[in-house]
């Protein structure tokens, strides 16, 4: 069974850093593009940033781009987004995203950054 677990998120100042982790099982994590998405209370789901297979090609909003990075280790299954110069703004549950089948969502993980 497919499953995706965050962890990393917490309280941060703005200006601040985190990182963020998801650890994936129950499918071939080599093979699949794995994204990130985040929810601010009151609005959409939206996309953060992606990163391709083996090329290990990334995409990004343009609201993180050139502040978040995202990484894969295929070796430990899981994906990472490095979040750096933290905004208020930034404040959302963080979720893991998988494509592989119907696609696959994780828990999520709670990022609140304090002006």
């Amino acid at each position: 069974q497919v499953q995706l677990v965050e962890s990393g998120g917490g309280l941060v100042q703005s200006g601040g850093s985190l990182r963020l982790s998801c650890v994936a099982s129950g499918f071939t994590f080599s093979g699949n593009v794995m994204s990130w998405y985040r929810q601010a209370p009151g609005k959409e789901r939206e996309f953060v940033a992606l990163i391709t297979t083996t090329s290990g090609g990334t995409t990004y909003a343009d609201s993180v781009k050139g502040r978040f990075t995202i990484s894969r280790d295929n070796a430990k299954n899981t994906v990472y987004l490095q979040m750096n110069s933290l905004k208020p703004e930034d404040t959302a549950v963080y979720y893991c995203r998988t494509n592989f089948a119907r696609g696959y969502w994780g828990q999520g993980t709670q990022v609140t950054v304090s002006s």
